[in-house]
């Protein structure tokens, strides 16, 4: 088991764009969810699926995940709870922290926020000059709200800046 550990914001400009070093196209979509736990399929590049049990809440959870076939994941999908979401992931590395930038398509289309994840709750990173507001334990950013609770007219023209 793996301890996931992680803080979210608004990305607020471009800035990030020339730092990224790896894109990654995902599609993940939330086959059962109770309000601390969720099992999640992810397309990675339409190339590889995986499988994520989360449990817990806020900044640190548990989390399982396998490797599952392309296939089954697309079935899947096909029969997620609510809406699929799409999204294209960027890696940038700031100060001996890794960024994950995600560029959200589809019914989130305009959404961009980032990750870092963390050794431990305490634990400061330094934050690019292209971070905003820092969204961590709001539900709305959550992705597995995002994909069982319509929020995208609030999410993508009330808080975020398109990047």
């Amino acid at each position: 088991m793996a301890k996931e550990i992680e803080r979210k914001f608004i990305v607020n400009n471009d800035g990030w764009r020339t730092e990224a070093r790896s894109v990654r196209a995902f599609v993940q979509a939330y086959v059962t969810a109770q309000e601390d736990r969720s099992l999640r399929v992810r397309l990675i590049d339409d190339r590889r699926a995986t499988l994520t049990i989360k449990i817990g809440r806020q900044i640190s959870r548990d989390e399982f995940e396998y490797d599952i076939p392309v296939e089954d994941a697309h079935d899947l999908i096909g029969s997620a709870l609510g809406i699929v979401l799409e999204k294209t992931r960027h890696e940038v590395e700031h100060e001996g922290f890794t960024w994950e930038v995600d560029v959200y398509a589809g019914v989130y289309q305009g959404l961009v926020v980032a990750e870092v994840e963390l050794e431990h709750e305490d634990q400061q990173p330094p934050l690019p000059s292209w971070i905003g507001k820092e969204v961590t334990g709001d539900r709305r950013f959550s992705n597995l709200v995002m994909a069982t609770e319509d929020l995208s007219g609030e999410l993508c023209h009330g808080l975020s800046h398109p990047a």
